[in-house]
């Protein structure tokens, strides 16, 4: 990692947080700690985005709400605020998509084009796998801080890393404390 390099933190929002959601992880209050301790290090270089219900119906996402009618609520409930104690860990406004992979013309417009990314975040296997994927697509450098996602299942979580760790030199596997050491 060098000075240049960015974290972007997926989805640390009540829905897949809290203990009584469908989506909730199990995992996501172990991995909290690790998140903060990276924003503290990368500073004015964290972006924070949100999942937001805001796709289009009429695609394929209306199924997708249909499957998970729980989540088919307006954009302002609360179950789509950051956690309490992700509030803060980017000095720059969240970066809201109705997609599970964040990375695309708005989030590379911040980073840049190639830039080195540290992801982190919720969930493994859904939003941090698809946007890794799409990252490396674009030419992005990744490195996963696999330590400071969580997964669904801790079997789906070590299936994610797993296949993004398919993926070098474009995508990283690693963890908090390695990530930390090369700042």
């Amino acid at each position: 990692m060098t000075d240049e390099s960015w974290l972007v933190v997926i989805d640390p929002q009540n829905i897949f947080a809290a203990p009584d959601s469908a989506w909730g992880s199990p995992f996501f209050a172990d991995a909290l700690p690790r998140i903060r301790e990276l924003a503290d290090a990368f500073g004015d270089r964290v972006i924070v985005t949100r999942w937001m219900p805001t796709a289009d119906r009429s695609t394929s996402w209306g199924e997708y709400f249909a499957a998970w009618p729980f989540a088919d609520q307006p954009p302002t409930d609360p179950l789509f605020d950051l956690v309490p104690d992700a509030v803060g860990l980017s000095p720059l406004p969240t970066l809201d998509l109705p997609t599970f992979g964040k990375w695309g013309p708005a989030l590379e417009e911040i980073v840049g084009r190639g830039a080195r990314v540290v992801l982190a975040g919720v969930s493994t296997d859904c939003c941090v796998l698809s946007t890794a994927l799409a990252a490396a697509d674009a030419g992005a450098r990744v490195t996963i801080a696999a330590d400071a996602c969580a997964g669904s299942t801790a079997e789906n979580h070590a299936a994610a890393i797993h296949v993004m760790g398919l993926y070098p030199p474009q995508i990283t596997v690693s963890d908090t404390a390695t990530v930390l050491a090369g700042r």
